[in-house]
This record gives C-alpha cells, structure tokens and sequence, in this order.
C-alpha cells in the first residue's frame, strides 16, 4: 500500500468546506496512479499548504476525465477542514504526489479527528410575502438557490443552548449584528 498527497483545487475545496460529501473526485495523472486502498492526504492549497483531510482511494477505476487524463476518487476517512495542518514541509511538484509512510503518519497523527458529534440546530429564515403557505415555500427555495450560500446567513446552535446561536456565511462565522458594524466605524 503506498501513500499520497493530493492537492485540492481551489474552487473544489471551497464546495468541500460548503457540502458533506462522502467522496472527492480529482484530475489524477497520466503516469502512475494510486491504486484502491492507498491512503492519502488531502491538502488544501491556498495560501500556504496545509492537510484537511484523510482518505483513502476507492476501489472504483479511474475514468477519463474531460481532458484525458484519470479521475481520482478518493473516500473521505477523517475531515478537518476547521482546523487544518500547516504543511509548508509537503513540496508537491504535482497535484498528486507519492509521499513516504513516514510523512504519512506524521500528519495523520496531527490532523484533529474532531470533537464527538452532538446535535446541531441549524436555520435559515427568510421573510417571503405570498399569498398562500405552498407559495411562499416555492419561494423560499428559489431565493435559496438564487442567492446561496454567499449571501444568506445560516444560524446554528447546539441543541439545548439555542442563545449560542451563531451566524455564518459560506462556512464561516459572520456577525449579523448591525449595531456592532456602526461600533466599528
């Protein structure tokens, strides 16, 4: 079994931090591939690179992608998008790289598996003006998809403790508090 590092494309992991997705897929290389089973670090590359994920790759063959070369379909073991590991260290020359288990391991061992799961509640509330309740909710969906999540801010609480609640907007946390934007100024 080798081992992997697989950079993901911007705009790729943008959707990544935004959906809960069981599987990446990414442009592979012409040459060597990784085979079914071989572990991999999935690295975010913006700034500075750093490790957000684990993964392993699947057992589905590669297929060509629109310019030819092999799709990468990699199962997601451990996600820690929140909190990634700084890996300036991983010189990646391409988006998939053979890595030593050694390297491996070590930031596997310092990627955040995360806290235990707990039960979220999570809203998006919009005034809409319709004239019946089936309208309104037609409504509803539509801006949702005109506007997404750039633009409407999600509020979430741990359930029980609804006045923690905070907002975000695309994955992040935003203050919704118009009073405190004039505090700025």
């Amino acid at each position: 079994m080798a081992q992997w590092a697989v950079i993901i494309p911007a705009d790729r992991w943008a959707t990544e931090r935004l959906f809960h997705h069981d599987t990446l897929t990414v442009a592979g290389l012409a040459g060597v591939q990784p085979a079914a089973g071989d572990r991999v670090l999935l690295v975010a590359d913006e700034q500075a690179p750093q490790v957000v994920a684990l993964g392993v790759v699947d057992g589905v063959p590669a297929r060509r992608g629109a310019h030819g070369v092999p799709e990468l379909a990699v199962t997601y073991t451990r996600r820690s998008f929140d909190e990634p590991v700084p890996a300036g260290e991983l010189k990646l020359a391409e988006p998939v790289a053979e890595i030593d288990e050694e390297q491996y391991e070590r930031f596997a061992a310092r990627l955040n598996a995360g806290p235990d799961r707990q039960t979220w509640l999570v809203s998006l509330d919009l005034p809409i003006e319709a004239a019946t309740p089936a309208e309104a909710v037609r409504q509803f969906w539509s801006y949702v998809l005109e506007l997404g999540p750039a633009e409407l801010p999600t509020f979430v609480s741990p359930s029980g403790d609804e006045l923690a609640m905070q907002a975000f907007v695309l994955g992040e946390q935003a203050n919704q508090d118009p009073e405190e934007d004039e505090d700025d100024d």
